[in-house]
């Protein structure tokens, strides 16, 4: 009975040994794919929007003040027909005061203070690709492993979602192939309630976001 016990101990351990070794090392793989689709998107205007000056006295003080509608155009041309999305990072990242990833910070007031938000929607009824007669907007919440049934509502531009846009109404299979994008974007900034602020001093809006296209 004692050498048994023994044996199964020592099968144990070597047992212990063994799972060690196997689990000293691990194998890291590097995938992807070099595409010969390439795209260059434009905005009017060089991308800049301007409200000019606002006066303090003209801000609400307990809530949020939403500014006058501002629009854009943005124009995506690729060298050939191909399936790609859109998004946008925050070069101001952790200056919105609302949390949510499709507000953008407009920077910090003197003392430190979050300054305001913006958002920026595409209307696909506002969007012509290539030769289409409709154009409908798709969303991706996963990395584009699944979307969103397409439609023709706007769709607020977020920093961790996708954005794409499809001919094919209630579909659930993503961007279709396309070389020539033209879109209308609408841009909305909302101040911070004065109460929250220092506007002791003139305070700049210094909202900065890139746009980026990811081939799929």
């Amino acid at each position: 009975m004692k050498t048994l016990l023994s044996a199964l101990t020592a099968c144990a351990w070597l047992a212990c040994v063994s799972a060690a070794h196997s689990a000293a090392t691990v194998e890291l793989t590097v995938s992807g794919e070099i595409t010969p689709m390439a795209c260059t998107p434009v905005l009017s205007g060089g991308g800049m929007i301007d409200f000019g000056k606002i006066s303090q006295k003209d801000l609400n003080q307990a809530t949020g003040t939403r500014l006058p509608l501002k629009s854009l155009t943005l124009t995506v041309n690729c060298n050939a027909p191909g399936r790609y999305a859109l998004r946008m990072r925050d070069n101001r990242d952790g200056t919105a005061h609302v949390n949510s990833e499709i507000y953008y910070g407009l920077g910090l007031d003197s003392a430190g203070n979050k300054l305001g938000v913006y958002s920026v929607k595409f209307d696909p009824k506002q969007t012509v690709a290539d030769a289409l007669a409709v154009t409908y907007g798709t969303e991706s919440t996963t990395g584009g492993l699944a979307w969103r049934t397409s439609n023709s509502n706007p769709i607020d531009i977020g920093a961790n979602s996708l954005l794409g846009f499809t001919d094919v109404v209630g579909s659930t299979a993503g961007p279709s192939a396309i070389q020539n994008l033209t879109s209308t974007l609408t841009l909305e900034a909302v101040i911070n309630a004065k109460q929250n602020l220092d506007l002791s001093v003139e305070t700049l809006m210094d909202g900065s976001a890139t746009l980026e296209v990811v081939y799929l």
